[in-house]
């Protein structure tokens, strides 16, 4: 019995963990996760510090969450078509300066003590303009460094790092801010300075990835000719709207990014707000969002086929936003959210890894920004409703507003339903898995005027 149980577990995580074969995958994996630990402990930081400058507004952490993500929103087409210009090393480095010298200003002005909310909102702004640029070429490097095969499992694993780096980042920011009252606060742990320390830590972080990326062998690209920048973007578009698999998949992660893919603002308001929650308890609860997206994350990677759990994890994630609403404390919101972070990681990955299988490598940069675009640049109203409608001071209140968010992700998945794709196209009109031959992607495209 033992052999056969060890055999079973050999084969899942030779499933599971595949990509990482691939050592300049596995070099770049290694190295984002250790900077994502440091992103994710400056975001949680980030959050409460924000809710202290604005006396517990989840106004304010909406508009900051505007600031942060609005630029995705505005250049996110535009971005698409630079990385399939631009060489992707570039790109990277370029977006990871950018951000390291962002994290050197707050981290200082925390210290200093001159922090204010309207410099925290530039910076958000300046970070999340080198994001629109920085996640399309991250998403679009995976097929550089592992073959088509693998691609699904490089989704689900780089799904994987940013879920273990959030829950072990959030976790550790309880830890982190407890140990800055100390070393930067003076012992008071009411003083901002505390939460400093986080911020270091990020900066420290950044040199993994810089000499990682530096030293990556990426293949070289034949581009080959090029019109204008805007004929690049209407390209892009045009494939989108042409190919239904992606048209419709992008249409359900935007619609759920307005309503129930809002837990930068849900997670820190529920915690602080309505479960009056301190520093660790607040991490506690983020660290459990955290455990259930890498459980999704790891039964995402060891499937072989992506669309398995594209409707699944929808109705997941909807019902345990519901149950979440009427959760009385924090010792029984952790598992609740657990659940909610099963349910989005599970439907992220497989709208991801769907979307990455079907479009050509040319168009790449274009369609994984258009993705971002629907993800992210989603964020800044998706940030307004959700904080507007879980606002105690609103009409419904936080508990009935986020019943509303999830009721409003329910009608999306539903009118979408039976358009999401059932089976996976694959390039050059081969035959989908489990359907009859059609015309693959880009003769869609072709077939398409103008």
């Amino acid at each position: 019995m033992l052999p056969g149980v060890l055999g079973n577990f050999g084969s899942w995580r030779s499933r599971t963990f595949s990509a990482l074969r691939h050592a300049p995958y596995r070099r770049y994996w290694v190295s984002q996760l250790l900077s994502l630990i440091g992103s994710w402990m400056q975001t949680t930081a980030q959050q409460y510090l924000v809710l202290e400058l604005s006396g517990g507004s989840s106004a304010a952490l909406g508009w900051v969450t505007v600031t942060q993500f609005m630029p995705t929103l505005l250049l996110a087409l535009f971005a698409g078509a630079v990385v399939d210009r631009v060489p992707r090393r570039r790109v990277l480095m370029t977006t990871q300066v950018v951000l390291l010298a962002s994290a050197v200003v707050l981290a200082v002005t925390t210290q200093l003590g001159i922090v204010s909310l309207p410099l925290v909102m530039v910076l958000a702004f300046v970070s999340g303009t080198a994001n629109a640029f920085d996640m399309p070429a991250r998403q679009s490097m995976v097929v550089d460094f592992v073959p088509r095969s693998d691609v699904p499992n490089a989704v689900a694993l780089n799904s994987l790092s940013f879920n273990v780096s959030r829950t072990v980042g959030q976790a550790l920011f309880g830890v982190v801010a407890a140990l800055g009252v100390s070393l930067l606060a003076g012992g008071d742990a009411d003083n901002v300075a505390r939460l400093a320390l986080p911020f270091y830590l990020n900066v420290a972080s950044f040199f993994a990835v810089l000499t990682v990326l530096a030293t990556l062998p990426f293949p070289a690209r034949d581009v080959g000719p090029r019109g204008s920048m805007l004929d690049d973007v209407r390209e892009g578009v045009r494939y989108v709207r042409a190919t239904p698999a992606v048209r419709t998949v992008m249409l359900l992660v935007g619609a759920l990014s307005l309503t129930v893919i809002n837990f930068n603002i849900i997670i820190p308001y529920y915690a602080r707000v309505v479960f009056a929650a301190r520093e660790a308890e607040f991490g506690l609860l983020s660290a459990a969002f955290g455990v259930g997206a890498i459980a999704g994350a790891l039964w995402q990677a060891s499937k072989p086929t992506p669309l398995r759990n594209l409707r699944l994890g929808g109705v997941i994630l909807i019902v345990s936003t519901v149950v979440l609403a009427f959760t009385p404390g924090p010792a029984l919101a952790a598992p609740v959210f657990a659940v909610c972070g099963f349910g989005m990681l599970s439907l992220l990955v497989s709208a991801n890894s769907t979307v990455q299988l079907t479009i050509p490598d040319h168009l790449r940069g274009r369609v994984m920004s258009l993705y971002s675009f629907v993800l992210i640049g989603m964020g800044p109203p998706g940030a307004l409703i959700s904080s507007r409608l879980i606002d105690r001071a609103g009409w419904l209140g936080p508990r009935w507003g986020l019943v509303a968010l999830a009721g409003l992700g329910a009608l999306a998945l539903s009118l979408l339903w039976r358009r999401l794709p059932r089976e996976l196209p694959r390039p050059g009109g081969e035959r989908p898995v489990g359907g009859a031959a059609r015309p693959g992607p880009d003769e869609a495209v072709k077939a398409r005027p103008g």
